[in-house]
């Protein structure tokens, strides 16, 4: 009986390791963008990852974004992955002081030295002095357009505003909308505007408005959706926009109904895949529209984070110090047609990326995007009214007032 009890006591125990060992190695990722592109990056590094770490058994969830950013607060204070995308700045700020993601300065100071080479994202990944994640990737926005129509119609690339005004009027001559956009998740909304506040007014307006420093009342601001009124008036953007999301506007761009489009470089997989040919895209930056404003411009980054309540930190980190090495970002990249954050990896030679570059390495500074540069509720606020305002431009005065109405309580 003793003998059988102590039998049985070791195949307990012996059990328990076992569950104990499978349970640590189980790394569980959650992934905002099933994109072809994206995710066609992402699950190579988690292969890549893999091949590296036999011994861990990794599980991804791959969701769009949208439900993503609707997720992840419940299951970060739930039932938490290992790792999870999310973005920098403000967007981080609630899961932060929530403590709900975890302090990973130590692989900011650790033998990695990310802190030497992704100083430049640095400090958006920073909050009280410390990192909570590691980007993978950035971006620049600007102005992507159908070469082919330009051609025909013979228009050059806009350099200055009155040129974009002059462009776009020739377009709506020709029978093609100027701008398409999709504004039914209401960021890119924010896009347009973010331009038009950093050209008319630049960058230190930009943040001291996401900063709750200065009203939306403001001069200076009115000054700016006087510019985006100018092309709200002509019928610059496509009609029923608040109904589709970005990916749905893609399709009058690769229909020849509009020329130009907003956006991050991420799109370009969207394009090419609606059935564009490359030499039947390009891209230019912004136009001027204030003589003299330095040129600053829109370069979100993205990145992973492991959460508080995450059940296997310790190979969390392990991904995390994976997915920064240079030769890991180059090929990611490579792959999704952005630039990499870490300075020793290698940028790609896909002529988006090189323009890319060339844009952010050259611009006097470098915004997050409305709704990572302002707190969650100002945000949401500003884009929802963004968007009533291209649908109703006339409410510009009652959309202002109530922005400063919400500023005034969100900055308290």
């Amino acid at each position: 009986m003793i003998k059988s009890l102590i039998r049985a006591t070791a195949v307990l125990g012996t059990a328990t390791l076992l569950a104990t060992t499978a349970f640590a190695g189980d790394l569980v990722i959650n992934f905002d963008d099933p994109n072809p592109g994206p995710k066609k990056g992402f699950e190579t590094a988690v292969e890549k990852f893999k091949a590296a770490n036999p011994d861990i058994n990794v599980t991804v969830n791959i969701t769009d974004r949208e439900a993503h950013k609707t997720a992840i607060r419940n299951f970060l204070s739930a039932d938490a992955p290992d790792i999870t995308s999310w973005y920098p700045g403000n967007r981080m700020a609630p899961f932060v002081n929530a403590n709900l993601f975890e302090d990973v300065s130590d692989l900011w100071s650790s033998d990695a030295n990310l802190s030497s080479k992704f100083e430049a994202i640095k400090p958006t990944m920073t909050i009280d002095g410390k990192q909570w994640g590691v980007p993978y990737t950035y971006y620049q926005w600007g102005i992507y357009y159908r070469k082919d129509i330009f051609d025909k119609m013979g228009i050059s690339e806009p350099k200055t505003w009155a040129e974009l005004i002059a462009a776009s009027k020739k377009l709506k001559e020709g029978g093609v909308t100027p701008f398409t956009i999709g504004t039914k998740f209401l960021w890119t909304a924010a896009g347009v505007f973010d331009y038009l506040n950093l050209r008319t007014n630049g960058y230190d307006v930009h943040n001291q408005l996401t900063a709750g420093k200065i009203k939306y009342t403001d001069p200076r601001i009115r000054a700016t959706f006087a510019k985006w009124k100018e092309l709200v008036d002509m019928g610059a953007f496509v009609e029923n926009h608040a109904t589709m999301s970005w990916q749905d506007a893609i399709a009058p761009f690769a229909k020849g109904e509009a020329a130009m489009y907003v956006m991050g470089n991420f799109s370009v997989d969207g394009y090419k895949n609606a059935g564009l040919k490359e030499d039947q895209i390009d891209y230019f930056p912004f136009p001027e529209i204030t003589p003299g404003v330095p040129r600053a411009e829109e370069a979100p980054a993205d990145a992973f984070f492991i959460p508080a309540k995450a059940k296997n930190k310790e190979d969390a980190r392990k991904f995390l110090a994976f997915i920064a090495q240079p030769e890991i970002q180059s090929e990611w990249n490579s792959t999704i047609g952005q630039l990499p954050p870490n300075s020793d990896a290698k940028v790609g030679d896909d002529k988006f990326i090189q323009q890319g570059f060339e844009t952010v390495s050259t611009a006097a500074g470098l915004a997050q995007f409305f709704d990572r540069d302002a707190p969650a509720e100002m945000a949401k606020a500003g884009m929802e009214g963004f968007q009533e305002f291209m649908i109703k431009p006339d409410r510009l005065d009652a959309i202002l007032k109530r922005l400063d109405k919400v500023q005034e309580r969100v900055y308290k």
